[in-house]
């Protein structure tokens, strides 16, 4: 995963950003969570909006707090898991949303 900070200023400049790569936008409220180690057989941007996410890198065994104004550009097959006390985020998924994935 590529991840950085300060990198974005509003929803607009994520949604300009996520079209020009030609990925399908998607703005989600994540509730409180932590999860297991997972991975998406897709590509993302993720754009975080409000809010914080800490990322585990399953493999290095590093962490990383993500706050607002940060994007995140994660590879599908990284094998990892997040921690939130909640947080909105701006995806770009590399596949339509509409259409069934595996998360």
């Amino acid at each position: 995963m590529n991840i950085q900070f300060d990198h974005f200023s509003d929803e607009s400049e994520a949604v300009a950003e996520i079209e020009a790569a030609g990925y399908f936008p998607l703005a989600l409220d994540f509730p409180a969570e932590s999860n297991d180690d997972h991975w998406h057989d897709f590509d993302s941007l993720v754009y975080i909006l409000e809010g914080e996410i800490t990322i585990f890198d399953a493999t290095t065994g590093e962490s990383c707090v993500c706050g607002k104004g940060t994007k995140i550009v994660a590879p599908g097959g990284v094998l990892h898991r997040e921690e939130t006390s909640g947080h909105r985020a701006m995806i770009g998924f590399s596949v339509d949303p509409a259409q069934p994935v595996s998360y």
